[in-house]
């Protein structure tokens, strides 16, 4: 039995090129904040035409691998668990728009992951992690009536327990995950009144984590996150 032709598919020239400018990346040849050699350089490094090498500039710029200024030379980014997420933003939330599955997918990650970061918050909580903490629902307090302001309040006092890990993967998957939901948590706001219980819910968070109980901070996150829950709504 003859075996199957398999075709060998011509790569463009950009896409030569963008594997070269990443592996002059990935192997350090190129640090984060350096300037990416001239257009002129690389088109006769590689004996390719501007437009390869433009196109594979942009698709490194997609990637958050580099930056690219109007009148200035592209420079090397330093990566981060931060900037990896905000690369996924925009297709994240377009695809739990499209998606109650996926937004209730989305729903019950970020309670197993909070519940997660309390436990690990607990032991581990300072004096000031505490006063920040009591800061922020201080804040929120006074935001009462003011949506977005109570929103980034709300999103700042889950984002800053992520914190106290020492983290910085855990924190970005902490903002990562409340931004995708963002659009959908300021309908908890139209239910008149529940904003208090947010409050209530976030003392008592507090408390168990500023006398290092993981079992009772964890206990408090399942409670408020499966209240409010229910609020998001598509």
């Amino acid at each position: 039995m003859s075996q199957p032709i398999e075709q060998i598919v011509r790569r463009k020239l950009s896409d030569e090129v963008f594997d070269r400018l990443e592996r002059l990346i990935t192997s350090g040849e190129l640090k984060p904040g350096d300037e990416m050699p001239s257009e002129r350089v690389l088109m006769e490094r590689f004996g390719v035409g501007r437009p390869a090498i433009r196109e594979a500039m942009q698709s490194l710029a997609s990637m958050g691998l580099v930056s690219i200024s109007h009148g200035e030379r592209a420079k090397v980014l330093q990566l981060t668990a931060k900037s990896i997420f905000r690369q996924v933003d925009l297709t994240a939330k377009i695809m739990l728009s499209q998606s109650s599955d996926s937004l209730e997918h989305l729903k019950s990650a970020r309670i197993f992951f909070e519940r997660g970061m309390a436990r690990e918050a607990a032991p581990r909580a300072t004096q000031k992690d505490i006063a920040d903490l009591r800061d922020i629902i201080e804040r929120q307090r006074k935001s009462l009536g003011h949506a977005e302001d109570f929103i980034s309040a709300d999103m700042q006092f889950h984002t800053r327990i992520a914190q106290i890990s020492g983290n910085p993967i855990f924190v970005a998957v902490s903002e990562a995950m409340l931004a995708w939901l963002k659009t959908y948590h300021t309908e908890m706001l139209i239910w008149t009144g529940k904003e208090k219980f947010t409050l209530v819910e976030h003392e008592e968070i507090l408390e168990r984590l500023s006398v290092h109980d993981a079992d009772g901070a964890e206990a408090a996150v399942l409670k408020h996150l499966e209240r409010s829950r229910a609020l998001y709504s598509k």
